[in-house]
């Protein structure tokens, strides 16, 4: 995996609230070593740490530390293990995903196992001896772990295939004949075709085991037979949370595969460890997810909006009684979602007074805090930089990780105070990758755009800028649509700088982290507005005059695919494009896409009633307008955004006489960044089909 926009030896240094992280400060080069630019080769010494969990006792925090095998090209992941200081910091087992058991006397984590092959669950006693059992040999690979609060239970998720046999009267074959095998049945909208084969439905689903090992039981759906029909729930992101009395879990899910539905629709739900079905909590219909059962049990914190016809619209956070009963929202008045899509931790208060998390805002991300009582979100730090929470509060203590531009992501302590809470940095595991180079500095910008939106972006400039030069430009643009650029450490930027590039990355409209209306404003409009925002941020750097205006590059993956396919069909201005594992026919992508229904959140009516906005929003149909030469990157297994997708693009710019040209990546699936090669591949393949077309970079 790629670190997170954003992500050897531990230094200690703190900033408390209202202290920023400077953008752009340059490392220090190694003795005898004169400091050079990041280069692409250099994506291979990157560490990240992820994952940071607190032992129950505040004295201890474990985190997956993650690296590039060079070898076997791909991220490897050990766990590692410090005392809350950051003093005595150790590598404890090879696995990644740990959580400490509620005495904090065993550390349940995943790891790599040889019968069955692939990931399992491990238990690890941590006193001196450091007895390790595996606990589970199952054959979908487990995720979201946790103990129950008597350290007797694993829970786990993990995905169930469904089948549906079709049986016909074939002959039977002649001895040692050699038939094809028969055809895969399929009649469900979704099914799932990746790494373990092809399976027709199937779903995630709850699990407990044994915390000394034994067999799986499943909670979340009732035992199947052979063969059975399967229309019940399916887990969502594997969020889940125990009850204090361990009784009963509440657990995320979607509660039907109705088309209308499927895509933005979930449910809480809870179920009796015991047995018996589950029973639903959120009774209105809308996107529920991330419960979190307070410490005394009495109720569920949990973040969504009730149904919508909109894409996307922010969420909020709610309180609801363990029966469901007494729902209501904490933060009417935040404009901001506590955690964006799913993603990101909830973490209650100690003593239950309310709930931590980190929202994205305007590029960063700072710890914030809801009262239980509704008295209103304030934020407990300030700051240049992302935060992300771990599992828990134990007392006033917290584990964090937190990167900044110059910053890959590094294990942080964040300690509660009257005024606020105080960020300490525990690792500096980049260091090494970091000496002995210069990286480039971010400037903030906020420029004009159509119907008055204000734009957020960041410019990224050469380490030796001179003002007075020209220098070719990349506007890189995020995907989603929803999601967020920020002031995280990103490779790319460092590497396009490093090589003599202005980089450009903004948030235009449809981007979270700005509230409602900004979100919603691209709603039955994709691409729309947004490509205003792009270009008025080209504008401002081309008025600035440090930018060649014959030197324009732009790019993007995914949802930046489809808005660079659709510059490229609006403007001539760019010398050069490189569209990653892009969307560019809606009505193919509607049946080619493992999300189907994706295609059909964006527009008001099906394609069968009326496919006159499905058309006019395909780049694909306005390949005529295409002259920039255009260079194409998909993963080979990309289920989100299809080769074919790529294929019918660049198949009409390729009739037209266009320069083009299509990379088909490798064992990758949707994005060119899994495998380290790959990654560094996308960035050398972008500069060289740039520097076909007229990009001189400054050094």
């Amino acid at each position: 995996m790629r670190p997170t926009r954003g992500l050897r030896g531990a230094r200690r240094g703190a900033w408390v609230i209202g202290q920023l992280v400077l953008a752009g400060t340059p490392a220090l080069p190694a003795l005898g070593q004169e400091a050079r630019p990041l280069a692409a080769g250099d994506y291979l010494d990157l560490e990240q740490a992820t994952d940071p969990r607190i032992s129950p006792d505040g004295k201890q925090i474990v985190y997956t530390r993650s690296w590039v095998d060079k070898i076997n090209d791909r991220w490897a992941s050990a766990l590692w293990i410090m005392n809350a200081d950051g003093t005595k910091h150790r590598f404890l087992v090879e696995g990644w995903s740990a959580t400490w058991s509620p005495d904090g006397t065993r550390l349940a984590y995943l790891a790599a196992a040889e019968a069955p092959k692939g990931p399992q669950i491990f238990v690890r006693w941590m006193d001196s001896e450091g007895a390790t059992s595996q606990v589970t040999r199952v054959t979908e690979a487990p995720a979201s772990i946790g103990f129950s609060p008597d350290g007797k239970w694993i829970a786990f998720t993990k995905f169930v295939p469904h089948e549906t046999p079709w049986a016909v009267n074939l002959p039977a074959a002649p001895p040692g004949a050699k038939w094809v095998a028969p055809p895969r049945h399929v009649d469900r909208l979704h099914y799932r075709l990746d790494r373990v084969g092809f399976h027709d439905g199937g779903t995630n689903q709850l699990f407990v085991v044994p915390a000394d090992g034994g067999s799986p039981r499943m909670l979340s759906a009732p035992p199947l037979s052979v063969g059975a029909q399967y229309d019940g729930i399916r887990l969502g992101s594997g969020n889940w949370d125990w009850t204090p009395d361990g009784r009963t879990i509440v657990f995320e899910a979607a509660p039907e595969l109705a088309a209308d539905t499927a895509l933005h629709a979930s449910a809480i739900y809870s179920v009796d460890v015991g047995g018996g079905p589950p029973s639903r909590l959120t009774p209105d219909a809308g996107l529920w997810t991330k419960p979190a059962i307070s410490p005394d049990g009495r109720q569920i914190a949990y973040v969504g909006h009730p149904a919508t016809r909109l894409t996307m619209r922010t969420s909020s956070l709610y309180l609801m009684n363990l029966d469901g009963s007494g729902a209501r929202d904490l933060t009417p008045t935040f404009d901001r979602d506590p955690v964006f899509f799913g993603h990101g931790a909830l973490v209650w208060a100690a003593d239950g007074s309310g709930l931590y998390f980190t929202p994205d805002d305007r590029g960063s991300r700072n710890l914030a805090f809801a009262p239980a009582n509704g008295s209103g979100v304030r934020y407990l730090t300030t700051g240049t930089h992302q935060l992300s929470l771990g599992n828990r509060a134990a007392g006033n203590l917290m584990a964090a990780t937190v990167t900044s531009f110059s910053r890959p992501l590094e294990v942080a302590r964040l300690t509660l105070t009257a005024r606020g809470a105080e960020v300490t940095n525990l690792t500096e595991n980049n260091a090494d990758f970091l000496a002995g180079k210069r990286l480039s500095s971010a400037e903030e910008i906020w420029y004009p755009s159509t119907g008055g939106a204000r734009i957020q972006g960041w410019v990224v400039k050469p380490a030796n800028f001179d003002p007075g030069r020209k220098y070719p430009l990349l506007l890189e643009i995020h995907g989603g649509p929803q999601g967020m650029y920020g002031v995280g450490f990103d490779p790319m930027w460092h590497t396009f700088a490093g090589a003599g590039y202005v980089v450009l990355y903004t948030n235009p409209r449809g981007s979270s982290g700005y509230g409602n209306a900004f979100m919603t404003a691209i709603d039955r409009n994709y691409p729309g507005p947004d490509y205003d925002d792009l270009m008025a941020g080209v504008d401002t750097l081309l008025g600035r005059g440090y930018v060649d205006p014959g030197q324009l590059y732009v790019s993007g993956c995914s949802g930046g695919g489809i808005l660079t396919s659709w510059v490229i069909t609006h403007t001539t201005r760019f010398a050069g494009a490189a569209v990653r594992c892009p969307i560019t026919n809606w009505v193919s992508m509607a049946g080619g896409s493992d999300v189907p229904l994706f295609s059909h959140s964006f527009f008001a009516k099906p394609f069968w009633e009326d496919p006159t906005a499905w058309i006019e929003k395909s780049p694909v149909f306005k390949a005529g307008k295409v002259t920039t030469p255009t260079v194409f990157m998909t993963g080979v297994n990309d289920l989100r955004t299809p080769m074919s997708q790529t294929d019918e693009f660049y198949a009409a710019l390729k009739l037209r006489g266009v320069p083009t040209s299509m990379l088909r990546f490798e064992e990758e699936w949707h994005g060119t960044e899994s495998r380290p090669s790959n990654w560094m591949r996308t960035m050398l393949y972008m500069m060289s089909w740039f520097g076909r077309f007229g990009a001189k970079p400054a050094t």
